[in-house]
């Protein structure tokens, strides 16, 4: 079972950036990031493939850059311009096959918060 650990939150103010950081213990073929408010459903934010193939929610684009080091079997979410409505907990995520567009992802870290002040 890969295990997920994510590290980078925090509390800044809008138009500043976060970058957050997600170790895993083995490979996956599918890494992203989700968040989550309290009392919203999780929402994608952005997914990758071994191979570099990435998918960004709406919301996020042309902020928000996704990567990957397979080498390291680390991910990265590097977040520019954030807006409070970015405020949410964020959730490193996996799995070893099938389609990364498709929100079956079954390995989860634990979260970390990040909170953008107006």
């Amino acid at each position: 079972q890969v295990h997920l650990e994510e590290s980078g939150g925090g509390t800044v103010q809008a138009g500043e950036s976060l970058r957050l950081s997600c170790i895993a213990s083995e490979f996956a073929y599918c890494m992203g990031w989700f968040r989550q408010v309290p009392g919203k459903q999780r929402e994608r934010v952005a997914v990758i493939n071994v191979f570099g193939g990435m998918l960004y929610a709406d919301s996020v684009k042309g902020r928000f850059t996704i990567s990957r080091d397979n080498a390291k079997n680390s991910l990265i979410l590097q977040m520019n311009s954030l807006k409070p409505e970015d405020t949410a907990t964020y959730y490193c995520a996996a799995k070893t096959g099938g389609e990364c567009d498709v929100n079956d992802y079954g390995i989860w870290g634990q979260g970390t918060q990040v909170a953008v002040s107006s």
